[in-house]
């Protein structure tokens, strides 16, 4: 009798995008492979869609890596699974306050110890910090990292940013007469599916070191050169503030919240002016540093951490 691989899905999802992503993507593998689902359960949940300040006032614990907890995992931490999909969103350029909460906890650290783990982003469009500080947790707790899939809306970045505040602020995913659907793509998603024949390849013959390869074979990570110079710049800036504002107290306190309206007020504007600089920048340093940029392509396109 044949043993049927485990494996084991973290996630965190407000909308469901999230979760639809993980359906398809493991599909094909229904009844071939045994799935167990962990969704993370923030103890004070973060309501959706949210409210504009406290959205913002989410932003200084995210970008420092203090997230508000999560409930105890149901999984047995000491279960065996061959392989862990740790499905996650940036929040903030960093990750989702309960993904970070998970990959800091001591259950979390003992599960993922040994495990080889597959992460699986659905993403506005930018992911790179939240991906180098999750590599980091992995790290860490000594799992093994042998595979990466980002869905990211490709809309432009400005449309994407309109439809995505939208979405989070009012709960409005759908098109309208001068705005496209928020989020993923519906064909991104329906087509994810096509990332499974090499997770059941890497399942059947244990062969990790090849499935990432495999991945990106098949469009896995997709990435624009000037989102790295953007993404940089923009890391910067939520440090800055992040630190600026907590400064005044944690999360919801009344002292801090003339900076976090400072911060909102400051963030969208900034956001307008900075991409089209950063895109022309981007330009010039594509024809002046082409081939130190495409070395860094390579490097957020993979799995190893510097």
């Amino acid at each position: 009798m044949n043993v049927k691989p485990k494996v084991l899905v973290v996630y965190y999802t407000q909308t469901g995008q999230l979760k639809r992503i993980v359906d398809h993507v493991l599909a094909p593998l229904d009844g071939k492979v045994d799935v167990t689902y962990e969704q993370l359960v923030p103890v004070e949940p973060f309501v959706f869609p949210w409210k504009k300040q406290t959205f913002y006032d989410t932003m200084p614990e995210t970008v420092l890596g203090r997230p508000r907890g999560i409930q105890p995992l149901k999984v047995d931490v000491n279960a065996h699974f061959d392989l862990v999909i740790l499905a996650y969103q940036p929040w903030f350029l960093s990750p989702s306050q309960p993904t970070a909460a998970f990959l800091q906890s001591e259950q979390g650290a003992q599960l993922l110890k040994g495990k080889n783990v597959i992460t699986l982003l659905g993403s506005r469009n930018m992911w790179l910090n939240a991906q180098e500080k999750v590599k980091g947790y992995l790290d860490k707790a000594g799992a093994k990292l042998v595979g990466n899939i980002v869905l990211v809306d490709k809309s432009p970045n400005l449309v994407s940013l309109i439809t995505v505040l939208r979405w989070a602020f009012k709960g409005k995913k759908e098109a309208t007469r001068y705005l496209p659907q928020a989020g993923v793509q519906e064909n991104e998603i329906v087509t994810s599916n096509r990332f499974a024949a090499p997770i059941e390849k890497a399942l059947s013959n244990n062969s990790w070191n090849t499935l990432h390869p495999e991945l990106l074979a098949l469009d896995s990570v997709e990435l624009l050169p000037n989102l790295i110079l953007l993404e940089d710049r923009g890391i910067k800036a939520f440090r800055y503030w992040a630190k600026f504002i907590s400064a005044k107290g944690g999360p919801g306190a009344e002292a801090r919240q003339p900076r976090v309206t400072m911060y909102r007020s400051l963030l969208l504007v900034g956001i307008f002016v900075l991409t089209p600089i950063t895109l022309i920048s981007s330009l010039i340093k594509l024809n002046l540093k082409k081939n130190e940029l495409q070395r860094e392509v390579e490097y957020y396109k993979g799995i190893s951490l510097r």
